[in-house]
């Protein structure tokens, strides 16, 4: 019944719409769409709290409609207002749209209307919105039927609106009071001792309640249960391949006393960081057992996870291994190249005149690299003479040969597909050990989800001598002057001998401008303008408010050579103002660099604004972030940028990106183009239910890692584990 496709139950155009736009496919996909909220008739959603730019539905009565003309006659607009006792919302229809509601929407009807929040003239308004009158007949009866009613409200879409997915959801489970055998034969994850132990509803009885709710406390039963069939399922998952790495062999890696990392330490000019010794002990005691490490190492921007990961790449040259880092751009693996060679000085030059006589060799291996150099960094890799191997996925490819891998370290995980570090692995004699390192915080919840196969290790101190950054919003369409301000702020900057950023979501040239003319859907014309882009801002800046100083451009579409000769003129002070892409995100390090301005800064995650902001500030002079944005006053997007701009606590952001992308994928945050499974279980929110099944799930793998006491769990697994999150699951 759950396999059954929609098509045979719906009708072919229903079943084409959902597919396409909702991804669900059978009447099992359907019934495990659940409703986002319940409205009550009778409780009419509040107006006066609508989001702008958001697809919203409303329960509401008309108070006036009204048909007005214009173009001397030839055009008709209709335009209804609505009410709910705590505010009004006006609703807008053109030409041939107007007829039906000119005839349904009469003052004191009352309906459901969906559409997208915009502004005109200053006002809220819906245009064009679908809508379903809720009373047929006045009759008292009928209004009472229907008021006590909940009206499950679904995760919708432009191509179908919340009710038409109630229908298929009616549809399917049949007359009330029938359900049973809609639901029959239900396969139910949850080991019947645990749902008992905890007190939880059967799947049917779930299923039932959550899309036929009689009142809130069969709702609240749902969820509960609902909650641990997600939780659950996944953490068995992840506790199946914790399980199955634990059991895999590695070769122990132990610092040799007075070598290369000894050398290392000694050279440092500063003290490492309570936090980086208590980190640096972790890594060091996994690195020395004979299985392979995971370990998720996350910190603030700037808290020195690099410094970190070097030691760890050090001790396991010392111990007669090699290590890889894997960047995720041309420009990091050299950033990271740069600076780690700085670092260990004549370290870096093993086997070298004038290399010191414990030191190493580190390469980088990109892409783009010139023959020679690339045969040459190969042939350091594979006879051992180099130690340390910096690069972007150019290191995965099959020429690519190790004499003894022993360390993988992947900066920015997010970055990279799960097959990439695969095939990484599968270049060790057996599997090297593996440290994960990102700079975007995670909360504790979505670590045990996300991350769950992994040991996580977190920096949370910043190395002394970083300065603060401080962070405002630039309304600049509200407020002009803010902006010319702005330009002020960093000329003022520059004249103090620092330098700045002008950070641009977009490159600008032709290839791109068409692909954004593709991209512009109908959602998008409320926006009117494409994003802001780094070739066009560059040559205002240039001919305008920025005339005097040196201005560069920076982006991913430049040729390797040049990316690295600008990013080099600028660490070195010879320009004063870099206009970039987020190239600049993670790894760039020039302590100089002061101010940073984000053009449409509502056009990027608050996690990406945090890592951009985190570029300046990195020396002793105090940063300064300007977050420029078109969006108005009491919009999602601004309330968004405020947060950025009011704390610099990366684990606090990363919390509200993650309330704020709720309906979002979790699993997506490590492995894009996986879909999650997640739909009732909010990762913020539900930690005690995360950390329980957690538990559950470990002693049910201990005891049973097969399980074959389970076969319904193994189903429920097997569908969870779908083709691509089973890559993701199994190869980490």
């Amino acid at each position: 019944m759950l396999d059954e496709p929609l098509k045979k139950v719906l009708g072919g155009n229903t079943a084409k719409v959902m597919a396409d736009h909702l991804d669900l496919h059978t009447v099992g996909d359907l019934l495990h769409h659940y409703p986002r909220r319940y409205a009550e008739r009778g409780e009419l959603t509040r107006l006066s709290d609508l989001p702008l730019d958001e697809h919203v539905t409303v329960v509401a009565q008309v108070a006036d409609a009204r048909v007005h003309t214009f173009n001397g006659g030839r055009g008709r607009r209709l335009e209804v207002t609505i009410t709910d006792g705590s505010g009004r919302l006006q609703l807008v229809f053109f030409g041939k749209g107007v007829h039906k509601p000119r005839t349904e929407l009469q003052p004191g009807t009352r309906a459901m209307f969906a559409g997208k929040v915009s502004v005109f003239n200053r006002k809220r308004q819906l245009a064009h919105p679908e809508f379903k009158t809720l009373v047929a007949g006045s009759g008292a009866e009928a209004v009472e039927a229907f008021a006590n009613q909940l009206l499950p409200l679904y995760p919708a879409c432009k191509q179908m609106e919340s009710w038409q997915i109630q229908q298929a959801v009616d549809t399917v489970l049949g007359p009330a009071g029938h359900e049973e055998s809609a639901l029959a034969g239900l396969i139910d994850p949850l080991p019947e001792s645990l749902r008992e132990g905890r007190g939880l509803a059967t799947l049917p009885e779930a299923l039932r309640r959550i899309h036929r709710p009689g009142t809130k406390a069969d709702i609240a039963t749902a969820r509960d249960r609902l909650k641990w069939d997600e939780a659950f399922v996944l953490q068995v998952a992840l506790a199946r391949r914790r399980q199955a790495d634990a059991q895999l062999p590695a070769a122990p890696r132990r610092p040799a006393p007075d070598g290369l990392l000894t050398a290392f330490d000694a050279r440092l000019p500063f003290t490492l960081t309570e936090g980086q010794r208590k980190v640096s002990e972790e890594i060091f005691a996994d690195l020395a057992t004979d299985h392979p490490m995971h370990r998720l190492l996350q910190g603030e921007v700037g808290s020195g996870k690099t410094m970190v990961a070097l030691r760890a790449m050090l001790g396991v040259v010392d111990a007669g291994g090699q290590a890889a880092m894997l960047a995720p751009t041309e420009v990091l693996a050299q950033q990271h190249h740069r600076s780690i060679t700085e670092m260990m000085g004549e370290l870096a030059e093993g086997g070298m005149l004038g290399g010191a006589e414990q030191g190493t060799k580190v390469v980088l291996l990109t892409g783009s690299m010139g023959a020679a150099a690339r045969r040459q960094a190969l042939l350091d890799l594979v006879t051992g003479e180099a130690g340390i191997v910096i690069g972007t996925h150019a290191l995965i490819e099959d020429k690519v040969q190790f004499h003894d891998l022993g360390l993988v370290v992947v900066d920015e995980q997010h970055r990279f597909g799960v097959e990439q570090r695969d095939a990484l692995r599968s270049k060790g004699k057996q599997p090297p050990h593996l440290l994960v390192m990102t700079a975007t915080p995670i909360p504790r919840t979505v670590a045990m989800t996300v991350f769950g196969d992994l040991e996580t290790s977190v920096l949370d101190q910043l190395p002394s001598g970083r300065s603060p950054i401080a962070s405002h919003v630039v309304p600049a369409k509200d407020k002009p002057h803010f902006l010319t301000r702005a330009w002020e702020r960093v000329r003022e900057e520059v004249a103090a001998g620092h330098q700045g950023y002008v950070v641009c979501p977009r490159i600008g040239d032709e290839e791109d401008e068409s692909k954004a003319a593709k991209e512009k859907s109908a959602e998008d014309e409320a926006e009117k303008r494409p994003p802001l882009a780094v070739v066009d801002v560059a040559e205002q800046l240039v001919k305008g408010p920025l005339s005097d100083l040196r201005v560069e451009v920076l982006h991913g579409r430049m040729q390797p050579e040049a990316k690295d000769e600008v990013m080099r003129r600028f660490a070195a002070g010879e320009v004063d103002v870099l206009v970039a892409t987020t190239v600049i995100e993670v790894g760039v390090n020039v302590p100089n660099a002061t101010a940073m301005v984000i053009m449409d800064a509502d056009r990027f995650g608050v996690s990406q604004l945090h890592q951009l902001r985190g570029r300046v500030g990195r020396g002793s002079a105090a940063g300064l972030c300007l977050l420029v944005t078109d969006m108005p006053e009491g919009s999602p997007a601004r309330a968004r940028l405020g947060a950025v701009a009011a704390t610099l606590d990366g684990f606090e952001l990363s919390r509200i990106d993650l309330e704020q992308r709720r309906e979002g994928d979790v699993l997506g945050q490590a492995q894009s183009g996986v879909r999650s499974s997640l739909r009732v279980l909010a990762v913020i929110d539900d930690e005690e239910v995360i950390a329980a099944a957690r538990e559950e799930a470990a002693a049910i793998v201990a005891a049973d890692p097969e399980l074959t006491g389970y076969p319904q769990l193994r189903t429920a697994l097997d569908a969870l584990l779908d083709k691509e999150r089973a890559e993701f699951l199994d190869k980490g």
